[in-house]
């Protein structure tokens, strides 16, 4: 059920409500022990409540119709059920699942998402050694140097005498060598920035700390690297290091968490209360904006590189803008949502829709109903409900946010329902072709594994062989043409000529290409790299680099792409 295969042997009858492809990968269910009776209840017994359960908002926390209730007691066995029926609800139901069914679940899917980037550097601090370094990954709006140096402060070092920040560049690897040199024996910190940009230092690098494992290095020494992501960093440098990135997590509570707890502890709580409501309410906004992109067009016409800099900024010239107009008593709005909406995010923001959409979303969230524990969900006309919290402590804010804040929902962008089904589908499809794969690319059928990439290549070829002539050439061009007269060959049908021409280039490649793999199975062809990756390509269900190149563009798979060739 990895990639959810599909019987289309029969017909659908609920076309007026379920998808073709849940209905035929219902049909592969009931091959399973346990399901085969499911099909005949869903078409027969009780559709409608089937349909209802299939209409609700979130489905994997409703109970199935009839006897299927049960399956609330075996909740792989429902995950099946969500998976052919409603795909864009499988990564939530996942994540409930990992949640509820392993020990400490909820730590496996919440990670880190509530501790700042300094709290998970001084985690990362604790694995690290004088011959481990800390390999940061940059990400858009990520300062990784200020961590640091928070860091250095906290371990009772003075960052002026003991850190050591060179930025990599044409002459710098002579003082970043020094640098090494020294630190590693009096216990300093070194911090290399951009290494990306000198990939030959780097191997340089890789031996030196080997000859630092081999010497002994002072316990206190540190080497700290920033970098791009980029296929120039040597694996061994890598395998050496403990990775970390700033990457923003998945969903809004994890974001929100994240925005949250990017504040210190301290900081936070000797604000006044009327900035601790709007940094609470700023800290939504950004999670908001961040989040919302993952829908595509109908979040944002454009990609924008909304980041946790943006946040920072925000909130240093909210704290000062508040700090010099406190004696009027009346917090100035109109000028918050400008600076938010124009200057901070807006600054990003170059599509006229999209910056509507901010402003409007800034003038519903930032007014005075939020220092009253308003509602922050927009438009939500009483479907959701996430107050504004009143002014309390940090803990409080945190402990907040991790029991009261809704499922995941459109409603939390001001968005309808629906508007979350194409991106889920698309994030559902996406991880189980990483599941596929990952699989062993020669595991046999049985135990419902699937079929071999040997059965899969015999039954292409009898697919591809009985639409094509001896000579892989279907359509017949020739026969064709021999039809036409000049008078009739005009723009459409020359056109149609070279479609079948093309055709039959990629059907003769596909014939030649899966007979050599047959052949070399056989042992009789020497198997290469290329045909390697043309079984690999096969196996996990996806048109092969080779036949693209000769067909037409497509994002079917490749089951699906070869009926369209038929």
């Amino acid at each position: 059920m990895i990639n959810c295969p599909i019987n289309t042997a029969t017909p659908n009858p609920l076309k007026k409500w379920l998808p073709d492809k849940a209905w035929y990968s219902i049909q592969k269910l009931i091959e399973i022990e346990g399901f085969e009776s499911f099909a005949t209840n869903l078409s027969k017994d009780a559709p409608q409540r089937f349909m209802m359960w299939y209409n609700e908002l979130d489905p994997e926390d409703r109970a199935l119709p009839l006897e299927w209730r049960s399956l609330e007691s075996q909740p792989f066995q429902k995950l099946l059920v969500v998976r052919c029926m409603r795909p864009d609800r499988v990564t939530t139901a996942l994540g409930n699942f990992i949640s509820q069914t392993l020990p400490n679940g909820s730590d496996f899917v919440n990670c880190d998402a509530s501790l700042s980037s300094i709290q998970v550097l001084e985690a990362a601090y604790q694995d690290s050694s004088s011959v481990t370094p800390i390999f940061f990954i940059l990400s858009a709006g990520a300062n990784p140097v200020l961590d640091v140096q928070a860091l250095c402060k906290a371990e009772k070092m003075d960052p002026q005498k003991h850190l050591h920040t060179i930025a990599l560049g044409q002459g710098q690897d002579v003082v970043a060598n020094a640098k090494l040199d020294m630190a590693h024996k009096e216990g300093h910190w070194v911090m290399l920035q951009n290494v990306h940009l000198m990939p030959d230092f780097l191997l340089e690098l890789e031996k030196r700390l080997a000859n630092f494992a081999l010497e002994g290095s002072d316990p206190q020494f540190r080497l700290f690297l920033t970098s791009d992501p980029s296929n120039s960093i040597p694996i061994g440098l890598l395998e050496r290091s403990i990775k970390l990135t700033n990457e923003p997590p998945a969903g809004m509570k994890a974001n929100l968490l994240r925005a949250f707890t990017f504040f210190i502890r301290e900081e936070f709580e000797e604000n006044d209360p009327k900035v601790k409501t709007i940094l609470f309410s700023l800290c939504y906004f950004h999670s908001m904006m961040l989040e919302r992109r993952k829908f595509g067009s109908k979040g944002f016409n454009m990609l924008y590189p909304f980041s946790i800099g943006d946040l920072r900024d925000s909130a240093i010239v909210l704290k000062n803008y508040l700090e010099t107009s406190a004696g009027s008593g009346k917090i100035p709005w109109d000028d918050l949502r400008y600076i938010f909406g124009e200057i901070m995010y807006g600054g990003h923001i170059v599509d006229d829709r999209d910056r509507i959409f901010c402003k409007g979303f800034l003038q519903n969230l930032m007014n005075d109903t939020l220092l009253d524990e308003a509602n922050m969900y927009p438009f939500a006309e009483g479907k959701a409900v996430f107050k504004c919290p009143a002014p309390t402590t940090y803990e409080k804010y945190v402990e907040y946010i991790d029991q009261e804040l809704p499922s995941e929902s459109p409603l939390a962008f001001g968005m309808h329902p629906n508007a979350e089904i194409d991106f889920r589908t698309t994030q559902c499809e996406n991880l189980f072709k990483t599941l596929v794969e990952l699989q062993p690319k020669d595991s046999a059928a049985g135990e419902g594994g699937g079929d071999t990439v040997q059965s899969k290549v015999a039954e292409f070829m009898s697919r591809v062989q009985d639409e094509a002539d001896l000579d892989g050439k279907k359509p017949n061009v020739e026969d064709i043409l021999s039809k036409l007269s000049e008078e009739d060959r005009k723009p459409y049908q020359n056109v149609f000529i070279q479609e079948c021409e093309m055709i039959c280039v990629l059907i003769k490649e596909i014939i030649r290409s899966l007979a050599e793999i047959d052949l070399a199975n056989k042992g009789e062809l020497t198997m290469t790299e290329q045909m390697e990756k043309l079984m690999g390509e096969i196996f996990i269900n996806r048109v092969p680099t080779t036949w693209m190149k000769l067909s037409f563009e497509t994002t079917r798979s490749l089951g699906s792409w070869l009926d369209n060739i038929k």
